[in-house]
């Protein structure tokens, strides 16, 4: 069997965003299924609403790491759009985390149509069968 490979987001930067849909692309191109587990400000930067607006990058990035971002928006890459081809390439689940929406009161409705789940992390934590990317 394929291990999965599961991705644990957090941050809820442009920058972490793009490497986490980036990791997933590539493995869901090799066959590697790919579950996603949203937290907190990855999670809301997740809401239908926001999914495309700036989320900033992360501070060690700099106005240089800003600038390579919006290059890449400008070609249409963005990380939102990379996740959905993931998807259409190979078996990718991204689910919300159930105690971060509580956090955050967002509702199933708020959420992009990428999101496949609401889930506890012991259901997630059950679905791992190989390396965890905490990112």
């Amino acid at each position: 069997m394929t291990e999965t490979i599961s991705l644990a987001l957090f941050s809820g930067t442009d920058d972490k965003l793009t490497a986490a849909a980036t990791m997933a692309t590539g493995a869901a191109a090799m066959g590697r299924p790919v579950k996603v587990f949203l937290q907190f400000w990855a999670l809301d930067a997740f809401r239908a609403d926001r999914i495309t607006k700036d989320h900033g990058v992360a501070h060690e990035a700099g106005p240089e790491g800003a600038a390579a971002l919006r290059r890449l928006d400008e070609k249409g890459v963005h990380w939102s759009e990379l996740l959905r081809q993931a998807k259409e390439i190979g078996d990718v689940e991204i689910a919300a985390c159930a105690h971060s929406m509580e956090m955050l009161a967002i509702g199933r409705h708020d959420l992009d149509p990428l999101v496949d789940d609401v889930i506890g992390i012991a259901a997630f934590m059950a679905g791992v069968n190989g390396p965890v990317v905490f990112i």
